[in-house]
């Protein structure tokens, strides 16, 4: 698979220390979260603690969280209200993870055993159940009543996004912009919400608010499209999942609706056959992959990905110079070079 590679590269930090900074400008307050989840995680129904330690233990490098947490600390918060709010945030997402893997009949997540096929659907989705409850009980522990609706607001469009999602799949004749309608919901919004009540939290002014909503929304579109192209092209081991999983269940992606929309009649035969009627033999994710590449579907969907990282980047142009700044700015390029 080629490697796609910014014209500024070289004059940016390595992904992944870009995250690391960031982290480390945290790590007090996200130590605290990770207390936090564990302690809120616990009940006395046994199955619970352990399915949720187990997917919160899989979990990844905890970005939601942490942007809440350093948006509230560019803003100038220094409380701790904030790291319940996080804690919230990353219940909100595991919740939604624990969901998804249902309705996918998803059997791996990060690489390991999936929930769903560890201790089976039903537990499951009552777990994910639990953690929302938990987060909206942690968000009421905040005891304002914006950070509530702000959250509120995200967790149903999160939910509008699935079932958007479910109207999607297997639909070769989608949009492009009913796809982005799709990610913006069940992507961005969370990543926007998280952002947002750091300034909610800090007492800042609506346009500080606002400009937050903007980055995380925009951040949060580019990060999906980036693991759109990682889903046709990423290592098992780097990426957590095998390749081509989407593409198997049928989702239709970006670099799927631009690859159709390019295509011939003869390869939008190819689509309508594996991702409309899902019959799939061996070497049609090759043949797929092939086709993704010779129309610069890959490439146009980092590309799509740049553009957003861009509004993103001038959305925290209303905020001062700081070590918050410039490291929100750096996961901006960790999010787009992630490896593909």
């Amino acid at each position: 698979m080629a490697v796609v590679t910014s014209l500024d590269q070289k004059r940016r930090k390595p992904a992944e220390s870009a995250l690391d900074v960031l982290t480390q400008l945290v790590a007090k307050d996200l130590g605290a979260v990770n207390e936090l989840i564990t302690q809120r995680m616990q009940s006395s129904v046994e199955m619970i603690p352990q399915l949720a330690s187990y997917i919160v233990a899989a979990g990844g490098k905890r970005l939601r969280p942490i942007l809440t947490l350093a948006s509230a600390q560019m803003c100038g918060y220094r409380g701790e209200r904030q790291r319940g709010l996080a804690a919230a945030v990353e219940f909100i997402h595991t919740a939604t993870l624990l969901h998804d893997d249902v309705v996918d009949d998803s059997n791996l997540r990060r690489g390991l055993a999936s929930a769903n096929a560890v201790f089976g659907n039903k537990a499951s989705v009552l777990v994910g159940d639990f953690l929302f409850s938990r987060a909206f009980l942690l968000m009421v522990d905040s005891g304002s009543l914006e950070v509530l609706r702000i959250l509120s607001q995200a967790s149903a469009v999160i939910a509008e996004g699935e079932v958007m999602q479910l109207q999607t799949a297997n639909d070769t004749s989608t949009s492009e912009q009913a796809y982005l309608e799709v990610i913006r919901a069940k992507t961005a919004a969370l990543f926007a919400a998280a952002c947002r009540i750091g300034a909610v939290v800090a007492g800042r002014p609506a346009a500080e608010e606002t400009a937050l909503d903007e980055f995380g929304l925009n951040l949060g579109i580019a990060f999906q499209l980036v693991d759109d192209v990682l889903d046709f092209s990423a290592l098992q081991a780097r990426l957590g999942k095998t390749v081509g999983d989407d593409f198997r269940e049928g989702k239709i992606t970006l670099p799927v609706v631009l690859a159709f929309r390019r295509g011939s009649e003869e390869e939008r035969g190819f689509w309508r056959r594996t991702m409309e009627d899902c019959e799939q033999t061996e070497g049609d994710l090759d043949h797929a992959i092939g086709l993704l590449k010779r129309h610069n579907a890959l490439r146009d969907t980092v590309d799509r990905a740049r553009h957003y990282g861009a509004i993103a980047r001038d959305a925290l142009g209303l905020f001062a110079d700081g070590p918050e700044k410039r490291a929100l700015l750096d996961v901006i390029d960790f999010v787009i070079d992630r490896e593909y």
